[in-house]
């Protein structure tokens, strides 16, 4: 940068200002303190000097709007030449010391996105301006939005790189890549990303006086939209803000530094999303439900003992509790049980990873195969009956038992078909004329590779704009051919119902 350009146009504004100050009959003394009172008439706010000092590279908006000395988060503003943030722009702020003592002058005020120049306290208005509060605060119309399925083009970064609206890295601060593959998966489903890219869906949601949880639906909707902003400074998001609010909002049962279980994590966000979004037991009550609610019948079978002899026991027989007893529930997944691996080992000692066909776990919810459930005093058989399939089916696997001693990993590969996959066969004749769409076809799908302890979480996601396969792993993102998807641990899977006549019905 030329100083001496820089130093003429600091002077001609400076006598300008000083011709503004001479007409100005009335000329209230200006304030230094963050009220909005900066007047925008001065002419130094369209002629700021030092815009060719702020350093685009360096500018990262993905974590907490803190004060970085005073960890506070009342009247933050980002310094737009080193990106640290400062607390308050008055004399006596460390804004305004910062700019003193660092001779860095534009900071953007990150609640009101207006630009202030200090320590001279005018509010900068400049066009050029704009792509930095564009990364701050996204936003999108609904004929944006309307093509996001259909875009094939790639985003160039500011430091050059490339990118996929949509199909972005996201940090693993520590081991929070549990909840990334989570995050990645859900963002990519068209109703649920299409209702949180528009912030006036939530802005209104009425909640009671401070409750956290607001802060979650918040937080996720800024996620998703800076995942699929396509003017993004970087080619990657850090989840920095997101996260924190879940271990607020979870009471630390989710943490950034621990790994937790992405099916645990994936049920207790949804549920926490749906209850904030004010929704109730109804099927449409939220965007939660409307998306990945079904229903089905659970028949319930108490297994008589098979001994007797002792008197309590007669006594407390009754032959009514054995009768089978019928309940409706919704679910929000289908938790599918896999078959046990063989115990035995191959000449090379390396276990024989079994496979087992997606249709024949499925079974367990055709509402005639029954299963035997044990506990410590009694024992139930159990059969599944599906009533009503949702538009977006979730899949959970179960890979993981817990035993006194160890937790321990089933490695059986499921066999599955990404596309065209129909559940017709699962359903009764009855529930066959309520359910006339049943092909479903995969769009993200959660891996788990490694020991169950240590081991480590990546996602495949389907981009609808190009058609192609995407393996995501924190900030790793490449291209995958979907016959590799097949061969992998599948722990969680989302599955998109086709709908030939109509198309999944805009939620924005």
């Amino acid at each position: 940068m030329n100083t001496d350009y820089v130093s003429k146009r600091s002077i001609k504004a400076e006598v300008e200002y000083d011709n503004y100050k001479r007409i100005k009959v009335e000329a209230k003394p200006e304030k230094l303190n963050d009220a909005d009172d900066t007047d925008v008439s001065d002419p130094r706010s369209r002629q700021c000097p030092y815009l060719d000092t702020i350093n685009r590279n360096v500018l990262d908006f993905d974590f907490e709007k803190l004060c970085s000395i005073t960890l506070s988060n009342n009247n933050v503003y980002a310094c737009l030449v080193c990106g640290k943030y400062f607390q308050g722009r008055g004399i006596k702020s460390h804004a305004y010391t910062h700019s003193v003592e660092a001779s860095h002058h534009v900071y953007i005020n990150l609640g009101t996105l207006k630009f202030y120049c200090l320590p001279d306290n005018y509010q900068v208005i400049d066009s050029s301006l704009d792509d930095i509060k564009y990364v701050l605060n996204p936003t999108f119309t609904k004929d944006q939005i309307a093509q996001l399925d259909k875009n094939t083009k790639l985003s160039r970064a500011y430091d050059g790189t490339h990118y996929l609206p949509g199909i972005v890295g996201l940090n693993n601060i520590k081991a929070n890549d549990y909840s990334n593959v989570v995050l990645q998966a859900l963002v990519n489903v068209p109703p649920l990303r299409d209702y949180f890219m528009r912030e006036e869906n939530y802005a209104n949601i009425k909640v009671s006086p401070g409750d956290i949880m607001i802060n979650l639906v918040k937080r996720f909707g800024e996620l998703t939209r800076k995942l699929w902003n396509p003017k993004n400074f970087k080619a990657h998001v850090s989840p920095h803000e997101m996260l924190q609010a879940v271990v607020k909002c979870s009471k630390k049962k989710f943490q950034i530094t621990q790994q937790s279980d992405p099916v645990d994590f994936l049920s207790w966000l949804l549920n926490s999303l749906h209850i904030t979004l004010n929704g109730t037991k109804g099927q449409n009550s939220s965007i939660i439900y409307k998306t990945f609610q079904g229903q089905m019948k659970i028949f319930t079978k108490k297994i008589a003992p098979l001994h007797e002899a002792e008197d309590v026991e007669r006594q407390e027989y009754n032959p009514d509790d054995y009768l089978e007893k019928v309940e409706e529930k919704p679910f929000l997944y289908l938790s599918v049980d896999l078959p046990s691996p063989p115990l035995f080992r191959d000449e090379l000692k390396e276990s024989i990873i079994p496979q087992v066909p997606l249709m024949q776990i499925l079974t367990k919810f055709d509402g005639i195969t029954s299963q035997e459930y044990k506990t410590y005093k009694e024992n139930f058989i159990k059969r599944y009956e599906l009533i009503r399939l949702p538009k977006y089916l979730i899949m959970c696997f179960r890979r993981f038992t817990k035993n006194t001693f160890y937790l321990e990993k089933n490695p059986t590969i499921v066999n599955f078909a990404v596309k065209n996959v129909d559940l017709k066969d699962l359903l009764s004749e009855e529930n066959k004329k309520h359910n006339p769409h049943t092909v479903y076809d995969l769009i993200a799908n959660i891996v788990h590779d490694g020991d169950p302890n240590k081991g480590t979480y990546r996602v495949h996601i389907l981009h609808k704009g190009t058609g192609t396969w995407y393996e995501m792993q924190d900030l790793h993102v490449v291209d995958v051919l979907p016959q590799m998807i097949t061969l992998s641990e599948a722990y969680i899977q989302i599955w998109e119902q086709r709908i030939e006549s109509n198309n999944v019905n805009n939620h924005n």
